[in-house]
Parts: C-alpha cells; structure tokens; sequence
C-alpha cells in the first residue's frame, strides 16, 4: 500500500516559510483546530499546527512533498519521513491499554478505542499519543474528553478498584493473568458496541494466549495481537490516555473519600501517605485503597507495627 500521509517537525524558520507558501493563492484554505494555516489543493491536505508539526495527506503528497516542501523549504531530500503512514494502523480495528499497573494506590484501569482511517486522521490532528508522553495530569484528562467526544460509544473501559483488585490476585496471584482478564473484558465490552471489529491490538506484557483464553463467544472470533511499543499505533495512544485518566479521577475519588491526595506511584512519597493513612485507619484500609501484594505493603505495615497478619482477608 502506497504512502500518502506524512509528519514532519518543522522549526520557526520553516514554519515561517510554509505558512508564505501556503497563503498563495493556488492554495484553498480549510478550517482545521489547532492550525496556524490548513490548505488543501489538487488530491492533497496540508496543515500546519501550532505545535510546528507539519501534516501532509492525500494522493499527491509526495509530490508536494518532493516539488514544494524539500525544495523550497527543508533544502533538502527526505530519505525517510518523521512519521510515515502504517497501513495497519488506518483499518479498523481496536487498540487496548491500562494505567494503574504499578502504583501503589487506586485502581487498575484498562481502557479499549476503536478506529478507521477517518478516526486516525482526526485523532492525529488533536495530537493524540502515548498517554506516557503527556506529563500533565490535566492535559490528559482533557484530551480524553476529546477522545470520548470523538468516538462516542467507540470506547470501552474496564475498572478493578483494590477491594476487587486485591480479591482477584488472592486467588490468582499473577499480574499477568489478571491484566489478561482486564484485556479480555475491554474487547468483549467493545465489541458489544462494535461488533465487526476485525482486530484487536495491545501492548506485549505476557502470552497472547493468556488473553485468548480469557476471551468469551464474541472476542474468540477476533485476531489478537501483541506487540512491543504498541502505543505508537493511533487506537492504542486513545485507549492509554483514556485508562490514565479513568485512574487519575479514580485517585481524585479516593482522595475525596479519604480526605488526602492520593500520590501516583510506589515511591517514599507513597508509603509516607499510607503509613499515616494505616496509623489513622488500621490496616484494613489497605484492602480499600491500594494494592497489597506490593512490596511497598509490608514496609508499610511494619512501620506503623503491623505486619500482613494484620490485613484481613480480601472480601
């Protein structure tokens, strides 16, 4: 499948010199978000956002590209391109990810977004990337109002508070396997709303069978994959940017009912809050907020003078 969509980080200077270019009069202004100039001409969109981020789509892209962009602008020849079109990544199918995995307080919460071509497209226009590449907490909670409002009933979430967490892993006692039933659930809950969805992709964190076998009548009709840095791919950037921030509200809840800020994490930070948290409560309060079989739990426990005798068992 031919390439026809380009990214390309542009400096001031080019910046400057594409939005001359792109003023001309052969160029049809378009109204795109977050563009300093959008255009379209012949076969081809070119816009370029605030960001300096230079997007290029269409069948006569490369010869925009080859003709204008190199030549009068970069004064150079691309070989490669910053980010060139995965043909996988613009059919449909469904991307899955989780938040929570590896901290301490709070949830695990594994999301699920289903994409197109023209969802991809509208997703890389709000910037949309790995939720672990946005360091503000408030930026990625709005994106995700972005996200939801633009797929709608296109995106499922599944949520593990720690009662149910710490329930679960008494039992099963393999993160692993639990994250696959998380995974399983978020396919099947997605699949409810879309049910043709032909594909199902996810970060690689253990067997694909472990999730297969998780798979209930409708999810056992999908193509499964696993990959490393799956979060390059646009369906799952959506569902790890919705999982952070269905656990980053999920924290501000606990906080709420528990009347302190809940810290990400598994750091000193961490445990300084819940050994105060655990002098003030006892040690069943654990099983409410956090996820016990961490080590960060025994620490806890021992400097407060408890220890895991103390913990109720998970109901």
């Amino acid at each position: 499948m031919k390439t026809n969509s380009f990214t390309f980080k542009l400096d001031e200077a080019q910046q400057d010199a594409t939005f001359a270019i792109l003023s001309g009069s052969k160029y049809q202004p378009e109204n795109v978000p977050h563009t300093r100039i959008a255009v379209s001409i012949s076969d081809c969109r070119i816009n370029l956002y605030n960001s300096g981020k230079l997007l290029v789509q269409g069948k006569a892209a490369q010869e925009w590209i080859t003709f204008t962009l190199e030549t009068e602008i970069l004064k150079e020849a691309r070989l490669g391109y910053e980010e060139t079109r995965d043909p996988e990544a613009y059919q449909p199918h469904m991307g899955i990810d989780e938040s929570g995995k590896g901290d301490f307080f709070g949830p695990l919460v594994i999301a699920s977004a289903y994409v197109d071509e023209g969802l991809v497209e509208k997703l890389q226009e709000m910037g949309v990337r790995d939720s672990k590449k946005i360091s503000s907490d408030n930026v990625a909670l709005s994106m995700a109002r972005d996200i939801r409002k633009l797929l709608g009933d296109r995106c499922a979430m599944v949520t593990i508070g720690p009662r149910s967490y710490n329930r679960m892993y008494a039992k099963i006692r393999n993160v692993n396997k639990m994250l696959a039933w998380g995974h399983a659930r978020a396919i099947e809950n997605l699949l409810e709303k879309v049910p043709d969805c032909p594909r199902a992709l996810s970060d690689k964190f253990g067997p694909t069978h472990q999730i297969e076998r998780a798979l209930m009548d409708k999810g056992k009709k999908i193509q499964l994959d696993q990959r490393t840095k799956a979060e390059s791919d646009p369906a799952v950037a959506a569902a790890s940017i919705l999982a952070r921030a269905g656990f980053i509200h999920a924290l501000k809840q606990m906080g709420k009912a528990q009347g302190f800020e809940v810290p990400k994490g598994a750091s000193v930070k961490v445990r300084k809050e819940a050994e105060k948290l655990v002098a003030y409560k006892g040690p069943g309060i654990l099983l409410e907020t956090a996820k016990c079989h961490f080590q960060t739990t025994d620490k806890v426990l021992a400097e407060v003078g408890y220890s895991r005798k103390d913990l109720p068992p998970p109901s």
